[in-house]
């Protein structure tokens, strides 16, 4: 009788241990989900100001190279020039980097996607049409959306093979390049266009001298 109380107090012991160490653990395990939502919403939010970053560059960037920045004084300009550099490098001491892990597949993926799009733009002088065309095909790789133009197959196999964040930030860059090639696209035409009225009014009042 005795040996049994002893017993059933040695396994009533084990059975508190256990479940005490059950409980702690899921404790634990509760609290890992709460910090891995927390991580992944400081990653988003990371991602979000790289992303405002990039869009102030680039929006300083156009209005430094805007039609109405060649139509203004060359003090005004100056000044408003000074002003743009100043808030360019006040955005660029913000310095915020989401690391993105990858695969060595993912990683080699990622190298060939820059590369294609690096050659794209370093043919941008030479021919601006054309790479505007194939940057087009590039995006439409990209696009989860039915296409309007071609696609670029090989392009569009290559960016499968990153990683989802990367797959991301190339889509975001060739919008950015697609704008800009637009903007300078209308910078040019505006120009073509003053050259234009500004000749035909010269000729018009050497028309009107010589008449």
């Amino acid at each position: 009788m005795a040996q049994a109380r002893i017993s059933a107090k040695a396994n009533e012991g084990r059975f508190c241990r256990s479940s005490s160490m059950a409980d702690r653990s899921s404790r634990l395990l509760e609290s890992l989900d709460q910090l891995e939502l927390r991580v992944e919403a400081l990653r988003e939010a990371a991602t979000a100001v790289e992303q405002e970053k990039e869009v102030l560059l680039e929006m300083i960037h156009s209005i430094q190279n805007s039609q109405d920045m060649r139509q203004i004084s060359d003090g005004e300009r100056e000044e408003l020039n000074l002003t743009a550099n100043r808030l360019m490098g006040r955005t660029l001491t913000v310095e915020v980097s989401v690391e993105t892990i990858r695969s060595p597949q993912q990683q080699e993926s990622l190298k060939h996607a820059t590369r294609i799009i690096d050659e794209v733009v370093s043919k941008f002088l030479d021919d601006l049409g054309n790479a505007r065309s194939h940057l087009m095909s590039l995006y439409s790789a990209c696009s989860s959306e039915v296409p309007a133009g071609p696609v670029d197959q090989k392009f569009q196999s290559i960016v499968i093979g990153c990683a989802l964040e990367d797959q991301k930030k190339i889509k975001r860059r060739l919008e950015t390049l697609l704008r800009n090639i637009e903007n300078s696209d209308k910078a040019i035409k505006l120009l073509e266009h003053a050259k234009g009225a500004a000749a035909k009014t010269l000729q018009q009042n050497a028309d009107t001298r010589f008449n």
